[in-house]
């Protein structure tokens, strides 16, 4: 009798476990403008306060009503290249790239050619589609070139000690006449963080 009061507990028991629900993780949404900060690293916030000064500063500069079409009502083009990551974090510049490029095209004023990697990607379905590997829908394989590249340089400086630490991160970018090598914007963007931690090292 006692043998199978110890058999029936350990088969409720097993029985509890497995339909118990998963515990230990809870998920939920957050406004993507809420500031969340963990690990007092380079995260979303610090990325779109990036996005939204340098889109507002080069949509306003100079450079974009000195522009002088070589057709009537033209715009200038721009391509997307190297930012050079130079800060002590992983920090992934495309948030804030691809955030740049989408204020210019959809703003109308600024025209965005795709970058270096995505034009391989372009140029093979191309060839494809000139073996006949797939359906041919584009007769003019003319590509556009830029009128000016996108350049930058992300750095950081980091001061600790006992538990306190501050990151000092500098955003650089500029914009770069491919004719003359003229740079017609230099954006910056300046970000410094303190990071305070009780007991926990860094």
């Amino acid at each position: 009798m006692k043998f199978l009061s110890g058999r029936l507990v350990r088969i409720l028991f097993v029985a509890a476990v497995l339909s118990a629900p998963a515990c230990g993780t809870k998920v939920s949404r957050v406004d993507v403008k809420e500031q969340k900060d963990l690990s007092g690293r380079w995260n979303d916030t610090d990325s779109r306060l990036v996005s939204e000064e340098v889109i507002k500063d080069v949509m306003s500069a100079a450079w974009l009503e000195r522009f002088q079409p070589k057709k009537p009502g033209g715009v200038p083009t721009v391509i997307v290249g190297t930012i050079r990551n130079r800060s002590s974090e992983h920090i992934n510049t495309q948030t804030f790239s691809k955030d740049l490029e989408r204020a210019w095209v959809n703003s109308g004023r600024v025209d965005v050619v795709a970058s270096k990697d995505e034009r391989k990607e372009i140029r093979d379905e191309r060839t494809d589609q000139q073996y006949g590997f797939t359906a041919q829908n584009q007769a003019d394989h003319a590509e556009k070139g830029a009128d000016y590249m996108l350049q930058g340089v992300i750095n950081s400086i980091t001061d600790q000690a006992e538990g306190e630490r501050v990151v000092f991160y500098q955003i650089n970018l500029e914009l770069i006449n491919l004719s003359t090598n003229q740079k017609v914007w230099i954006g910056e963007k300046k970000i410094k963080k303190y990071i305070e931690r009780s007991k926990a090292k860094f």
